[in-house]
């Protein structure tokens, strides 16, 4: 019965409108990103287009937020903004969701403050060891056809040394850039969840 309750309230009208408008918000946070030169290559920018996503999935369930996590990559393919043909996007959608889904299921178990940092906590690792699968087998393999891949080896190498191929590229890039992109995020989220809650449930 109360799994029933959940689901109809995942597809009522009200909780399709607040994905819609966290969708939007998403899509328009992707357009501020900040690049971080000394220890990323030029290509990987720091942006927080996941935390709507994040904060529906936390208020209206996982369900909703992997959702939101979606749209916000479909406007940005469907409006040609996509620099990638849409395979960023993908990639980003796989990331992104892998993050809000973990986050948000833990925290649907135990709706608390502590089940919510274990949430965020375990969705750090698994945001890291997804973006690194994706990276290594979808966005390296990709820009490996805008140019060649020992170009993109060497960018990371003139960060540091140690990288010598696509797998240390990884490791030592793409890792430590999704680990600091959750903890941003994770950070946002704990002092916004509360509050942006208040402001969903006054929309009815």
């Amino acid at each position: 019965m109360q799994q029933t309750l959940k689901s109809n309230r995942m597809f009522s009208t009200s909780t399709l409108v607040k994905v819609g408008i966290l969708s939007a918000i998403g899509y328009i946070l992707m357009f501020i990103s900040v690049p971080i030169p000394l220890l990323f290559p030029d290509f990987l920018k720091i942006d927080v287009s996941d935390l709507p996503a994040l904060l529906g999935g936390i208020i209206l369930g996982p369900a909703a937020g992997v959702m939101i996590a979606f749209l916000k990559n479909l406007l940005q393919f469907i409006t040609g903004m996509s620099t990638t043909g849409g395979v960023g996007e993908l990639a980003n959608f796989i990331i992104g969701g892998s993050f809000v889904w973990t986050v948000s299921y833990i925290y649907s178990k135990k709706r608390e403050t502590k089940g919510l940092i274990i949430g965020l906590s375990l969705g750090i690792i698994v945001m890291t060891i997804v973006g690194c699968l994706s990276n290594y087998f979808i966005m390296l393999p990709f820009y490996s056809t805008i140019m060649p891949i020992e170009a993109v080896i060497e960018m990371g190498a003139a960060i540091n040394p140690a990288i010598v191929n696509k797998l240390s590229f990884v490791i030592w890039i793409i890792a430590p850039f999704n680990i600091l992109k959750a903890t941003i995020m994770s950070l946002l989220t704990l002092p916004m969840y509360k509050k942006t809650e208040k402001v969903l449930n006054r929309m009815k």
